[in-house]
């Protein structure tokens, strides 16, 4: 599966979309309400947002429970991969506001480390 540079980037390219992606890097897996609560958005943003990285192949989710739980396709080009990471890596001021809120919440999902990507 190769996701087109213009493709990666675009979807890549709208603030909520990659904040999302930072936090999933940062993170390695989050549901919806975690999300939710890190970025101040309504649920049907935030699943608007993902549904279009999902479309792309760019994030992949399963389904523990109740919970959806979302992640980084592990099948993603190892130059996409790096780059989220360096961007990560460059960028951690654009999600630590956000990464606090998300420390913030209550009764966050258990997931289980056998699960997580």
């Amino acid at each position: 599966m190769a996701i087109e540079p213009v493709v990666f980037y675009k979807a890549l390219a709208d603030s909520t979309r990659l904040k999302s992606m930072l936090l999933l890097v940062s993170q390695q897996q989050l549901c919806v309400c975690e999300l939710m609560q890190a970025l101040s958005l309504s649920q049907p943003k935030i699943s608007r947002h993902l549904a279009i990285l999902k479309q792309h192949n760019i994030l992949d989710s399963y389904r523990q429970g109740q919970w959806v739980y979302y992640h980084i396709n592990p099948e993603l080009a190892v130059w996409q991969r790096e780059h989220l990471q360096q961007c990560l890596s460059h960028n951690l001021s654009l999600i630590s506001p956000h990464l606090a809120l998300l420390e913030q919440m209550g009764q966050r999902p258990i997931r289980q480390q056998t699960q997580c990507c």
